[in-house]
């Protein structure tokens, strides 16, 4: 299906009507299947399992569906309902649906920082996607089971983090997979990738979770993520739980924007995205549900941090039964998750490039895997021989970040916050309520008028607060 744009590019922003298309998703289980694929990454099976193990269990998680469900996916509502009026790249459809509230132009900026943010996490998430190949690799060769010590473990982790070529050869890896799904196009690469991947990410899940069941202590794993103890819940747990929403349903990395402009009209925003905030949370809490078990079960520490993944785990497959096959599962589903999200952060920079500079899509795609490989080499060298060098090291609010550190922070506490705040003030004070409502197009009312209240009244004022204090810190 090939859908037509609302607008030509002049001077970086869109004012008129084009004959210009963009191509267009097959059915609306091709767009939930390719925004699933987007959220559900390694925000949701490596991040999410060891953040709420650091603070506190159930509590946290309590607090994170909240957050999923109040600020997160109304944010995600605001971007797909943005891409789809605009039916271009995120800068140019922030700039047409300005336009057309009689807005400034300059919103336009607001879709291109978007774009920013996902090639800067895209420097970072290939790198870290890339040590989850590598640990697939490391358990098909066996590896991972001989690790039945935590030094040994540590010992390997630190070992792969120090080899900056072995870093940059997965990294290549990972950026050539993703390079090769998006420049097939959205429905022979993305769609085909997705809808074969995404089931299969399920299902993996799901044999993750009967193992832990049956190996593990299945107990005490869902007792740490249900029964909350909220003497455990600090103030900072609650603004690291909003920042985990953010992360975790992709909000304000400009792929659910790109992919809101291929969505047919005849489609439902609401339905679709409530779908995808649903699988999204199902997958975080069935990782949560598929690891915990296992480190009750080892004696191990739930608490272990970054390194829960990469460090604790392999340890607890190397002693239990079946260690081999399942570590191998796990790590696959890891990788699954990996590159369906990369391709979410690599697909509107080619939606850019091929709409703006009228380049081609496998052109664009192989130039900015080209760009984005040289930059990742910085990236992954600085987990090793310039992991002392601080690049903004002279500025207080900077020192002792490296260069990975540095982007972090940038994306996390500013870029992130940033934009998220930005889309929700776009959404509930500029563009037009009818405009909303007629995209949106909700059935009952009453479920339209809450998604204005959450996107004009609490979601900025959450957005802001995590801003503020994450800057702060």
């Amino acid at each position: 299906m090939q859908i037509p744009s609302a607008g030509t590019a002049t001077s970086g922003v869109t004012e008129t009507p084009s004959t210009a298309t963009h191509q267009g998703w097959s059915s609306r289980f091709a767009f939930i299947m390719a925004s699933v694929g987007f959220a559900v990454g390694l925000g949701n099976i490596w991040k999410f399992p060891y953040v709420a193990g650091e603070n506190g269990g159930g509590a946290f998680v309590l607090v994170y569906l909240l957050c999923v469900f109040a600020i997160g996916a109304p944010i995600l509502m605001a971007e797909v309902l943005i891409g789809r009026r605009g039916r271009l790249s995120p800068n140019e459809s922030m700039a047409h649906v300005a336009h057309e509230a009689g807005a400034s132009k300059h919103w336009h900026w607001v879709g291109a920082m978007t774009m920013t943010t996902a090639f800067l996490m895209m420097l970072i998430y290939s790198v870290v996607a890339g040590w989850v190949l590598q640990y697939l690799f490391f358990s098909v060769s066996g590896t991972v089971t001989t690790l039945t010590t935590g030094q040994a473990s540590g010992e390997l982790f630190a070992d792969m983090v120090a080899d900056p070529g072995g870093l940059f050869f997965w990294c290549v890896v990972v950026l050539m997979l993703t390079g090769g799904i998006v420049a097939s196009g959205i429905q022979n690469g993305i769609e085909r990738a997705v809808t074969f991947l995404m089931p299969l990410l399920f299902v993996l899940l799901l044999a993750m979770v009967g193992y832990a069941a049956v190996a593990g202590a299945f107990d005490r794993g869902l007792a740490f993520l249900f029964s909350p103890d909220f003497s455990k819940l600090s103030p900072q747990a609650v603004l690291i739980a909003i920042g985990q929403a953010f992360f975790s349903v992709s909000v304000a990395m400009a792929g659910m924007m790109t992919f809101g402009a291929y969505l047919p009209k005849s489609t439902s925003i609401a339905k679709s995205v409530s779908i995808v905030v649903c699988a999204d949370t199902l997958v975080a809490l069935l990782a949560g549900l598929a690891i915990f078990p296992l480190v009750f079960a080892n004696g191990l520490d739930p608490q272990a941090g970054p390194g829960l993944i990469f460090e604790t785990l392999p340890v607890a497959f190397a002693q239990m039964p079946g260690g081999y096959f399942f570590s191998t599962l796990f790590f696959l589903l890891l990788s699954v998750a990996a590159i369906t999200s990369n391709v979410g952060l690599l697909e509107p920079l080619v939606s850019w490039a091929e709409e703006h500079k009228g380049i081609d899509r496998r052109r664009a795609g192989l130039m900015i895997v080209g760009i984005s490989l040289v930059l990742c080499s910085f990236t992954a060298l600085s987990f090793n021989h310039l992991k002392d060098f601080e690049p903004l090291g002279w500025l207080p609010l900077f020192a002792g970040m490296n260069i990975n550190e540095l982007l972090t922070f940038l994306i996390d506490q500013v870029l992130l916050p940033v934009g998220g705040l930005l889309i929700a003030l776009f959404a509930g004070w500029v563009m037009h309520r009818e405009t909303t409502r007629d995209e949106l197009a909700m059935a009952n009312p009453r479920l339209f008028a809450l998604w204005y209240f959450l996107i004009r009244y609490i979601v900025p004022v959450a957005v802001f607060l995590v801003l503020v204090l994450g800057i702060s810190e």
